[in-house]
């Protein structure tokens, strides 16, 4: 269909579009029409994807003097491969000559887009690069040339090369719609590298889709997104846990291991410069003249050089000479190794330690004699070193690049981070794991570019709640920022609320309540109750893996276990990602015969995260618990202490917040459509109280009945059973008179018509 929301013409790829649909468009426009940030709640199941590329598309087609790319982010490939097949379908609804004209495509990394043969059967990510590295490699090509029997080259990265070289990559990709697997099938067809293909036209394509990381991690986002305008609009879907993908991006962890492998990595290095020295020491020469001049040759490395960039530094840096003092490749070397010394003395400690980056960067210099501007060097160092020695594989050299990592971080920030030296687990004491973690604990740190550059950035998920954090969290002014609800003709969601067993006897993880036995039956007679009088899938979410596995023993040893298996099979999320995929595939088989089943999983887990129990693989999700992040967590305490006296956020307000986003986020998985329908029931008498309570969305709350907010499990299971049999009725899906829930054509033009007269 086509319609006109103010002024602008938009094409959406369906005959009907749901009110909700229509606002958020409206919001969206305003946002790209005042050329700000905009962050944008929308409840699961309604369409948001379809929303956000119809409006960005049809926005960019109504302005070609002012074209706008949309580069669109997800987390995972699952949901890249959805925005694509809605991309697909809108480019198809498009008029003819603006769909000849536009180029859509995903982006991944070589591990999901590589057709070598022999370098895409690696079975780590780490190891295709680097299998990659060994055919593509400036200096391997080199040798080829010389010798081409003994050097094995890549064919389809040649080719791309050659088609590079002619300036006729665009030939290889009309426009259209590429997939991972389109992309795969075309290297296959046309012999040539996908991965490569995919990264030039990246610069070309109207509309991009990848992963966060290549915009936020800095490593990444230097060398795949540096070639992004200004003009771009981009879109961070599903965005709810993104001030933790910003930390996690700046973080960094050092074990007793890491240092073992990095002096192994040293060694290695050391023999290779031997070696060059005896056969080759022009080329150590040559570095050392140009690490004079700065590191700014980076830009002109061939596209199968390139590594990973620095995790921090500015460009205005980079264009400054290294110090001196680590020019010479011996002199680096003896740097390093001197870091790794000192490192290795700081492990040894008896007692948890917690240092700013100052002091510690202070103590790196009185005791190793290695100043700020030395460790900022590091990475960029070792990266224009190990290009220097020709080394390809680069996955056996992770530990030091870690190092260096850490080295460039410390030595470039001084706030937003803190240093926690622990020397074992609180929660196994008995164990000694030595850990030095750099944490960082502001996530503007890592996006604030992404703001700085780009006119308007979209910031939208299911679970946003309390959306005014997030501003204050990321450190931005957004120019739309709204929440919306869910339009229905039928209430298809009934959260509940259980504080007590049928017994009265209140339920709750709580630290000093969650291993009450009689807490414990109450939890498993509540999931026997349902099983028996809910069809289909259910599924259940625990706090943590530990308290999964503790309380799934206890209910087998009580017998409640064999109980629930004779009404439904279980399945359960495991840490081990085939385990899980194994188990998820025969938990909808079990769903798909009419057997039912019920699948035990994690908050903040992948299933949490990624995959979604619509229809009948989910009519009810119950969350045991409070999903709150582990308190005594030095990492955790030193963040809230910086979110406190940064942003004037109290921890209890943070740690509500965190809690209550993951819950939303459990329950949500299970409605993922209008015609869909299912139960939440929040097991745990916290979630009774007013403050933690409204810290659910919008469209959640709107559901909750007072009714509702203070159950037991008989009277749970008596709401249960009036709501599946009220669902079990037709229904009229479009709606009627003032509550229409999808809105036609006709319905947009009489709905501005009446705009208009008012």
């Amino acid at each position: 269909m086509k319609f006109d929301l103010e002024g602008l013409t938009v094409h959406f790829p369906y005959a009907a579009i749901y009110p909700e649909q229509h606002a958020y468009m409206g919001e969206l426009k305003r946002a790209l029409d005042a050329r700000g940030h905009a962050l944008l709640e929308m409840p699961t199941g309604t369409g948001k994807t379809a929303a956000l590329i119809s409006l960005i598309t049809s926005y960019s087609l109504a302005n070609p003097s002012r074209p706008l790319r949309l580069i669109y982010c997800t987390r995972t490939v699952h949901e890249m491969e959805k925005t694509l097949a809605e991309l697909r379908l809108l480019f198809a609804h498009l008029p003819a000559a603006a769909s000849r004209s536009l180029l859509a495509l995903g982006l991944s990394s070589r591990k999901n887009l590589c057709v070598h043969p022999q370098a895409s059967a690696a079975a780590a990510r780490d190891s295709v690069d680097t299998a990659c590295r060994r055919l593509t490699a400036s200096w391997v090509r080199d040798k080829a040339a010389s010798d081409p029997d003994s050097t094995p080259l890549c064919d389809f990265f040649e080719s791309f090369d050659r088609a590079a070289a002619a300036g006729d990559l665009a030939s290889y990709m009309p426009p259209g719609v590429y997939t991972l697997a389109d992309l795969r099938a075309l290297g296959r067809d046309r012999r040539i590298c996908p991965y490569f293909l995919a990264r030039q036209m990246v610069k070309y394509a109207n509309v991009v889709v990848y992963s966060y990381q290549y915009l936020i991690d800095p490593k990444v986002a230097s060398i795949v997104s540096r070639e992004m305008q200004k003009e771009c609009v981009v879109v961070f879907d599903e965005a709810h846990n993104i001030d933790n993908v910003c930390i996690e991006a700046l973080s960094v962890s050092i074990r007793k291991q890491t240092l073992e492998g990095a002096e192994r990595n040293l060694r290695r290095i050391s023999q290779e410069i031997d070696r060059f020295k005896a056969t080759d020491a022009n080329r150590l020469r040559a570095e050392y003249n140009r690490l004079v001049d700065g590191l700014a040759q980076r830009g002109n490395l061939p596209i199968s050089d390139a590594w990973l960039a620095n995790p921090a530094l500015p460009e205005d840096i980079l264009k400054e000479a290294v110090p001196g003092n680590i020019r010479r490749a011996e002199h680096f070397l003896a740097v390093l190794r001197r870091l790794v010394r000192f490192l290795d003395g700081r492990l040894e400690t008896e007692n948890v330690e917690n240092e700013m980056p100052v002091a510690f960067v202070a103590s790196i210099h009185s005791q190793a004699g290695i100043d700020q501007k030395m460790l900022r060097f590091c990475y960029d160092r070792l990266h224009s070193l190990m290009l220097t020695l020709e080394i390809t594989d680069t996955d056996e050299f992770m530990h030091i690049q870690t190092i260096c990592d850490f080295a460039t971080l410390i030595g470039t920030y001084t706030r937003g981070f803190s240093i926690i030296i622990e020397p074992y687990d609180e929660r196994m004491p008995d164990i000694r794991d030595p850990v030095i973690q750099l944490s960082c604990h502001d996530a503007s740190l890592a996006i604030q570019p992404v703001f700085e550059r780009f006119q308007t950035v979209v910031i939208t998920s299911g679970t946003l709640s309390p959306i005014d954090l997030y501003p204050r969290l990321l450190n931005f002014n957004p120019v739309i920022s709204r929440s919306f609800t869910m339009s229905l003709t039928r209430d298809c969601i009934c959260p509940m609320v259980l504080t007590r067993g049928s017994d009265q006897l209140p339920v709750s993880t709580k630290f000093d309540m969650r291993s009450d036995p009689g807490v414990v039956r109450n939890y498993g007679r509540l999931l026997l109750e349902m099983a028996s009088a809910v069809p289909d899938g259910i599924v259940c979410f625990f706090v943590s893996y530990s308290y999964m596995d503790g309380i799934v023993n206890s209910w087998n040893e009580m017998g409640i276990l064999q109980d629930i298996m004779q009404h439904k099979l279980v399945f359960i999320e495991t840490p081990d990602v085939v385990e899980t995929t194994l188990a998820l595939d025969n938990y909808r088989k079990a769903c798909d015969c009419g057997r039912g089943a019920i699948f035990f999983s994690v908050a903040r887990g992948k299933v949490a995260e990624g995959i979604d129990f619509d229809r009948h693989y989910g009519r009810l999700v119950i969350m045991f618990g409070v999903p709150f992040q582990y308190t005594l967590s030095r990492i955790l305490l030193a963040r809230l202490e910086y979110l406190r006296e940064t942003f004037q956020i109290k921890e209890g307000d943070f740690l509500t917040f965190d809690a209550l986003r993951q819950a939303a986020q459990c329950v949500g998985r299970v409605i993922r459509s209008k015609a869909d329908y299912g139960m939440m029931i929040f097991a745990d008498k916290r979630y009774s109280r007013h403050d933690k309570r409204s810290k659910l969305p919008g469209w959640i709350l709107s559901h909750l009945h007072d009714a509702h907010l203070n159950l037991s499990t008989d009277m749970a299971l008596h709401i249960a059973r009036e709501f599946l049999r009220r669902m079990a009725q037709p229904y009229d899906k479009t709606g009627s008179g003032g509550n229409k829930t999808l809105l036609t054509e006709e319905d947009l033009q009489n709905m501005a018509q009446d705009a208009m007269e008012m």
